[in-house]
């Protein structure tokens, strides 16, 4: 835990370079130092690593990342679990549903950067993707160029290769076809896009919320119940006293099989997105160009989601791991430290314009109406992990306490 706190207090300089930007082909820069004078800081390197990856990035981007650099803590928080559950000799990155590639690659500059705690550690990456565009894109960022991919499309494990740090890399299109082994496991925004089904209470019992045919326009869809009990509603817990639901059964699915690998190899699994703990009912929603979009008109336009429900998650582990949270993104990054880098950006910065660019950053991050308490994190850990080797210890006999896990407990910042 030592390694945590030390890393969370690292002083992330902002970076003050002269960065190009391109708007409608025209060119211009807000800094004016001359670039010769200007730190190449860590930051600086992983921004242009960054935008050479994906394009270039909004302000907001740019804030967020300078101010907290969430994949930074991400990665920190999976080293600090590795440190406090003895330093295997091993361990496997596994991320679902990795968009881009750029949060693992994000994760894995940290890796580097910590390369002296994880020089004895063999590392591999297993990433669960299941288009094949995504694969080539993530691919694209992370993988080195000079070294060929091995494709397979018939195998389970379709694409192999190297990290840019020399880390074997794999794909998959099930979490079930990697090798079971010690893992930490990292879900970010993937359970709110997984299908869920809905339900409302009526006076006949809970009926499954249908999709039809408008009969009044022949190309128009609207929301129906059934007029019968559906299987799906066999998801539904008996002592639910809401009156609408949403149950994701492929969830429940990957949720177990994530706790027996935990409970059988050890490890831990991160879930990071949008949700609530069993307390809210209708959530599912459209977006289209960052705009709410009526799910129903124009499908295939626009992105569909719902809101993740922790307690369905908690009650799929079936007892096999313990959980932790969730816990708002507020309190999480407050734990990770975030009021220390904020404060050692501001006292490090004499530029009022970049003050207030921190601060607003800040603002957007913490602030419970913006993503401050919208952002969740729950994890799976084993219980040893959070109760100690033994169950039952005797009260003559002595053992460590478990330290605190990052996130999910105020740290001792020294």
């Amino acid at each position: 835990m030592s390694v945590l706190v030390r890393a969370g207090v690292w002083p992330l300089r902002a970076a003050r370079a002269v960065i190009p930007c391109f708007w409608r082909g025209k060119y211009f820069s807000s800094g004016k130092e001359p670039a010769e004078n200007n730190l190449v800081t860590p930051m600086l390197r992983h921004l242009i690593y960054k935008i050479k990856s994906t394009g270039p990035i909004t302000v907001a981007e740019y804030m967020k990342e300078v101010l907290t650099n969430p994949a930074k803590l991400l990665g920190i928080w999976f080293i600090s679990e590795w440190i406090a559950t003895g330093k295997t000799a091993a361990f496997q990155l596994v991320e679902l549903g990795p968009g881009r590639g750029t949060l693992s690659g994000d994760i894995l500059r940290v890796f580097s950067q910590l390369g002296s705690v994880l020089k004895n550690c063999d590392i591999s990456v297993h990433l669960v993707e299941v288009s094949q565009k995504l694969s080539e894109i993530q691919a694209l960022t992370l993988t080195e160029e000079k070294v060929p991919l091995e494709r397979d499309a018939g195998a389970p494990v379709y694409m192999k290769g190297v990290t840019k740090s020399g880390i074997p890399i794999s794909w998959y299109r099930d979490l079930q076809d990697i090798p079971k082994g010690f893992s930490f496991y990292l879900a970010h925004e993937f359970f709110d896009v997984l299908p869920v089904h809905k339900f409302q209470k009526t006076p006949h019992g809970w009926r499954e919320v249908l999709i039809d045919i408008d009969p009044h326009v022949s190309d128009k869809l609207r929301f129906v119940l059934a007029p019968c009990a559906t299987p799906a509603e066999a998801f539904i817990q008996c002592d639910e006293t809401r009156d609408h639901v949403e149950v994701c059964p492929d969830a429940g699915v990957i949720i177990q099989e994530l706790s027996e690998r935990i409970a059988v190899t050890g490890g831990a699994a991160l879930i990071a997105d949008y949700g609530h703990d069993g307390t809210k009912t209708d959530t599912f929603r459209g977006f289209c160009g960052h705009k709410l979009h009526d799910v129903l008109i124009a499908p295939g336009t626009a992105d569909l989601t719902a809101d993740v429900d922790f307690s369905y998650l908690r009650r799929m582990a079936q007892g096999k791991v313990a959980s932790l949270g969730p816990v708002k993104q507020q309190t999480f990054l407050k734990n990770m430290g975030i009021d220390v880098r904020l404060k050692v950006l501001l006292d490090k910065s004499d530029e009022p314009s970049l003050r207030q660019q921190l601060l607003q950053g800040y603002d957007m991050l913490m602030n419970p109406k913006e993503m401050g308490e919208r952002f969740n994190f729950f994890a799976l850990l084993p219980h040893q992990r959070l109760h100690g080797r033994n169950h039952q210890i005797n009260a003559l006999q002595s053992e460590p306490s478990p330290s605190p896990v990052a996130g999910f407990s105020e740290l001792v910042w020294r």
